[in-house]
């Protein structure tokens, strides 16, 4: 069974920073890509960055700049350096993988809170 399991949520003042980790673990042959995704309460969830297997890198234009993602393919853990803190930045924070395991399929994490205040 495949797990996703993030850490590294908090309070944190505007400014500042936090660092997400979120390390998949059980049978799993390859990791495709993995995500950072987020979402406050009554809105979609949100992508906001990529890493591929071959360390390309995406993210959407309200983090760009900001926030830096990064992967231990050797730990199965990817991290999520989030710099200059805003209070819009609030929400549950999910990171998700693209892997193959049994089958190839879309894994989530339990999601960890992320509050910054003004």
């Amino acid at each position: 069974q495949v797990q996703l399991v993030e850490s590294g949520g908090g309070l944190v003042q505007s400014g500042g920073s936090l660092r997400l980790s979120c390390a998949a673990s059980g049978s799993i042959s390859t990791i495709y890509n993995m995500y950072w995704y987020r979402q406050v309460p009554g809105k979609q969830r949100e992508r906001i960055a990529t890493i591929s297997a071959s360390d390309y890198t995406e993210y959407a234009d309200s983090v760009k700049g900001r926030f830096t993602i990064s992967i231990d393919n050797a730990k199965q853990t990817v991290y999520l350096q989030m710099n200059i803190l805003k209070p819009e930045d609030t929400a549950v924070y999910y990171c998700g993988a693209d892997l193959q395991s049994q089958y190839r399929g879309f894994c989530w994490g339990q999601g960890t809170q992320v509050t910054v205040s003004s």
